[in-house]
This record gives structure tokens, C-alpha cells and sequence, in this order.
């Protein structure tokens, strides 16, 4: 393990005496607001700082078993033990390396994801309609829910755009690098000479503010205008001004939504959009600054950087941003991204750790 992942692993440890100090004091006890506040910390420490303990005393086991290798009629007990406590310790130090890394609280929330056409006219939107059906597909996979917020149907089938909201444990944490532009390159079905067309959609993942945030947002800064539904619906869809357009006046961001069957259904989901288009706005702009200053390898999640490229003829994916290439295309667009998400993880968690070591030094 690295010199500044211990230093800093001596911290917790040190740091979890202190917590067990104060949360002794009376002083303490009787604030129950700090008390808290310290309980919540002394738990979270205490998961990182016992997790070090056990290093320690694996690592203490090996030294011991490799000393005791030197013995001829331990030797064979002695290699057993060098083998399991190395094993233990590679699993414990990787653990450790992540636990240190730093967490991103809208991780854990649920997600909205917007995909919308873009360059090649109909076949665009066909291809918005095929990533539609990827990340449903792979949110089935991890047990989420889904559910469309609004679309916009396009002539041919597929989507204009479309926006759906994903709900369930760690979803904008995994689908949070998806925010880019997606390119496809294949015969569409309208073409009658075979020839190979480009056609690319942009995509935005945006985590579900809570509803404190939402609230935080000023009435009077909102125009709210309804409409009649399109598309599917039944009679019902047809006859009431059930859609709701909301518009943010100081920023200009809309979001509307007319899958509900009321008005009030979908005035409320289309105040939960708009709150995550507002506050990824400012996420964005905050981004932009850091961006300035370091680039990282996995990017901004502008929608104007390219991140992949789907070649049905080749049969590949290629991630751009790590150099990642599949030759599995058909499994990935039935909703098989694990290895895909892993990988983005993974490289997100090596440029952390290469931060915290700059930082350390």
C-alpha cells in the first residue's frame, strides 16, 4: 500500500479514538443535535478505521508466517498461511483505496435520463429509440424502475427526444458517465442501396434533486402553461389539457410532461425535471471552472463531447473516452452495459486516487 493511503488511514484510526472520546462526554450527550452530527461521523469512520485494523493484523500474520516458513515442520502450514493473509491483504488494500476516495452524494439518488436526436434526420431518432430501449433494458437488469416523463415521437418510429426517470439504489452513480454524444454507424432500414450512414443522439443523465432543493425554487420565477397531450393516450388524452410546460423565466429552462392522466400529476413531475435541469445547470457551470483548471480523462458529460460510437457492421462499441472497445454491440444494446459502466468506475476512481496523491504531497 502506498506511503500517503497509510498516513492517511492513520488519521481515521486517530480520528476514531477522538470520536469515541467526545461521544463519552456528557456535555456531549446532552446536545442531541451533536451528538448526532458525531454519531454519524464515529460510523463512518469506524467502518474505514476497523477495516485498517484488520490490515494490520493480516499483515502482522504474514511477517509471522514467514518467519516461522524457516522451520522445516511448519514450513507447509507456514505457506498456507503467507498464501491466504497475501490474498486477504490484496482484497483489504483495494477495499481501502475506494473506501478513502471522495463520495458524491447525488451517487445514491435516482436519475433522470434525456436522450434526443440529433444529426441523421429519421434514423437518428430510430437510434434514440434503441438507446431508449438499452438502458431500460439495463435498468431491468439491476432491478430498477423506469418510467417515461415526456417524448416526442419521431415519423418513422424512435424518439425526437425523450426523457425517463430511473429509480432506484445508486442510479445516477452508475449511469452518470452515459451524459454525452452517442453515434451510431450502420445501413438504416430506409436505405436501399446499402450504405453505411453515421447518425449520433446526445444524451444527459441528471441525478433527482430532493425535495428540500425543490422547494428552494421561487414560485413566481415559474410560468406554467398547459396543453392537450399527443400521441397514445385513449379518449380520456383527448378531450382535457392534462400536458404541463413549465418554464424557469430567470434561467429560460423548460420542462414539461404529459404522461400522467392529470394535471396535477404531471405539473408535479414536470417541477421535479425542471429542478434537475436547473440544478445540473449549475453542476455543469461549477464543471466548466474545474475543467479549466484539470481535465479529467472521463470528461465533463457535456453532450457535446462524443463519448462512443455503436458500429452495428463491425459489431463493436468503443468508449472514446477510456479506449474501451467491445466486440459484443448486440449484447450491449439488449441492456448489457455492466462491463461498459465498470470500466468508466474504474478509470473515475484511478483519477481520484491520483488526485488524493497529488494532494498529498
Amino acid at each position: 500500500m502506498k506511503p500517503f493511503l497509510r498516513s492517511q488511514l492513520e488519521r481515521y484510526a486517530q480520528r476514531l479514538a477522538e470520536l469515541d472520546f467526545l461521544l463519552s462526554r456528557e456535555d456531549i450527550m446532552a446536545d442531541m443535535a451533536q451528538f448526532l452530527k458525531l454519531s454519524r461521523e464515529h460510523a463512518e469512520v469506524s467502518v474505514i478505521a476497523g477495516r485498517y485494523a484488520r490490515l494490520q493484523q493480516r499483515e502482522s500474520d504474514l511477517a509471522a508466517a514467514h518467519d516461522m516458513a524457516s522451520d522445516p515442520d511448519m514450513a507447509e502450514m507456514a505457506q498456507e498461511e503467507i498464501a491466504s493473509a497475501e490474498a486477504e491483504l490484496a482484497q483489504l488494500a483495494a477495499e481501502l483505496q475506494r473506501l478513502l476516495l471522495p463520495r458524491d452524494p447525488d451517487d445514491a439518488r435516482n436519475a433522470f435520463m434525456e436522450i434526443r436526436a440529433g444529426t441523421g434526420g429519421d434514423e437518428s431518432g430510430l437510434f434514440a429509440g434503441d438507446l431508449l430501449r438499452m438502458y431500460t433494458r439495463y435498468a431491468e437488469r439491476q432491478g430498477w424502475k423506469t418510467e417515461i416523463m415526456s417524448e416526442s415521437p419521431s415519423e418513422l418510429g424512435g424518439y425526437k427526444e425523450v426523457v425517463i426517470r430511473i429509480e432506484g439504489e445508486g442510479v445516477y452513480g452508475r449511469l452518470r458517465y452515459e451524459s454525452g454524444g452517442h453515434r451510431v454507424q450502420r445501413v438504416p432500414a430506409t436505405e436501399t442501396q446499402g450504405r453505411i450512414h453515421t447518425s449520433a443522439c446526445t444524451v444527459a443523465v441528471l441525478p433527482e434533486p430532493d425535495e428540500q432543493q425543490a422547494i428552494q425554487i421561487n414560485p413566481a420565477d415559474l410560468r406554467i402553461d398547459t396543453y392537450r397531450a399527443s400521441g397514445a393516450g385513449g379518449q380520456h388524452i383527448n378531450k382535457t389539457d392534462s400536458a404541463v410546460r413549465i418554464t424557469h423565466i430567470p434561467t429560460g429552462i423548460v420542462a414539461e410532461c404529459q404522461d400522467g392522466r392529470s394535471q396535477h400529476s404531471n405539473k408535479a413531475q414536470a417541477l421535479k425535471v425542471l429542478t434537475a435541469r436547473i440544478h445540473e445547470k449549475d453542476r455543469a457551470e461549477r464543471a466548466a471552472k474545474d475543467a479549466a483548471e484539470r481535465k479529467g480523462l472521463i470528461g465533463s458529460g457535456d453532450r457535446s463531447d462524443r463519448i462512443r460510437t455503436y458500429n452495428f457492421p463491425q459489431g463493436r462499441v468503443t468508449d472514446h473516452r477510456i479506449n474501451l472497445t467491445l466486440y459484443k454491440l448486440q449484447f450491449i444494446m439488449d441492456g448489457d452495459l455492466g462491463e461498459v459502466v465498470a470500466a468508466l468506475r474504474a478509470t473515475r476512481e484511478a483519477e481520484q486516487l491520483a488526485e488524493l496523491e497529488v494532494g498529498a504531497v
